[in-house]
């Protein structure tokens, strides 16, 4: 087995090998790391090893610097893509990342992999290399969602449909009747017609938005090559919802949505939905992922995010749970820093750095 960074002549092989992993993402494409570096603040690194110059595992890691300390962070969203039974060839990834996390002065490595809960053996073999398991038991769980759900898209469109809850049915039906209509080819100018139904929506649902450049780069790197795909539901010439998919391999993720205060009577996002399933499927893929929901499989009546829940299971989605985040810290100082020292993590982290604690100090 050998151990390195991702070549400029290997992005195809790269993308080939997270595509056809069962826990393979976009997020851990070679397009993702681009746009994180465009948007501002994040440095990709990409490492896999290889046997017989194939990748049998690899990892697509974020860096980012603490402001004032001359540390950095390692996040690897939805990573690594492997085969966890090959425990040699995840310690040989992990060894290398120790390599660089010393050089780039990194304190801990953040991973939240793509993994059932019900996947012993790998969450195994994620802590037997001296991961962390962490747990948090608000909103959605972690940087990634930790919970989600899932459509099986292999049944015929038919089934699907039928597959929905009455009342889902109905509302794709009288969106149709009341002359909604989706458009799914849609114009870079378009996107800012999205932006500015998701600021809508975040004022409403009191959640922050990323400044319209982020929307921008994300247009260029991957809704130019094929990994995203916008849709916009309008309304006697108005458009009242919208929505960014990511599709890779044979997954889609529906990830960005945004509604309108106008309207909401004639159901745009019932529609919309079951147009971006009709889309995931013509494409050939397996899964349609409506991403995050609350952690709570059953209802609870201070739980805000039920809504999410039952949405979402009224296409048929099923309940899906993750092994969740895990840190493997590099340095126990300054991961305690990090971790127990917020909200005053930054006036810890200063202090440390006063008392000079050495830049290659990886207890």
């Amino acid at each position: 087995m050998l151990t390195r960074e991702l070549l400029d002549n290997e992005v195809e092989a790269w993308n080939s090998f997270v595509k056809a992993s069962p826990c393979g993402d976009l997020l851990q494409s070679y397009e993702w790391g681009e746009l994180k570096q465009r948007s501002g603040g994040w440095k990709p690194l990409r490492i896999g090893v290889f046997e017989d110059n194939k990748i049998i595992a690899a990892i697509s890691i974020l860096k980012r610097s603490i402001p004032h300390t001359g540390r950095s962070i390692f996040y690897a969203p939805r990573g690594p893509i492997c085969d966890y039974s090959n425990t040699a060839a995840l310690k040989e990834l992990f060894d290398a990342v120790k390599d660089f996390a010393k050089k780039e002065k990194a304190i801990l490595v953040k991973i939240d992999p793509a993994i059932k809960l019900d996947n012993h053996h790998a969450a195994k073999a994620i802590e037997e290399i001296g991961f962390i398991k962490l747990e948090d038991k608000n909103g959605f769980g972690g940087i990634q969602p930790k919970c989600v759900m899932q459509l099986d898209l292999n049944p015929s469109l038919d089934r699907l449909l039928l597959a929905c809850k009455s009342k889902w049915r109905y509302n794709i039906r009288l969106a149709e009747k009341r002359g909604v209509t989706i458009k799914s080819e849609c114009s870079k100018d378009d996107l800012k017609v999205f932006y500015d139904i998701l600021k809508e929506t975040a004022k409403r649902d009191k959640f922050l938005v990323r400044g319209f450049s982020y929307y921008e780069d994300m247009w260029d790197t991957l809704i130019v090559p094929g990994h995203a795909k916008l849709f916009l539901a309008e309304y006697e010439g108005e458009a009242i919802a919208g929505a960014i998919s990511f599709v890779f391999g044979d997954k889609c993720w529906y990830t960005y949505g945004a509604s309108s205060n106008r309207h909401r009577n004639v159901m745009p996002n019932h529609l919309m939905q079951w147009k971006m399933i009709t889309w995931a499927k013509e494409l050939g893929c397996k899964i349609y992922d409506f991403r995050g929901v609350s952690q709570n499989k059953d209802a609870q009546e201070d739980d805000n995010l039920q809504g999410l829940n039952r949405f979402k299971e009224g296409f048929g989605a099923e309940f899906v749970e993750y092994i969740g985040e895990y840190d493997l810290p590099y340095s126990k100082v300054w991961y305690w820093a990090w971790t127990k020292g917020k909200p005053i993590a930054s006036t810890i982290l200063k202090r440390l750095r006063r008392n000079s604690i050495s830049a290659n100090n990886y207890e």
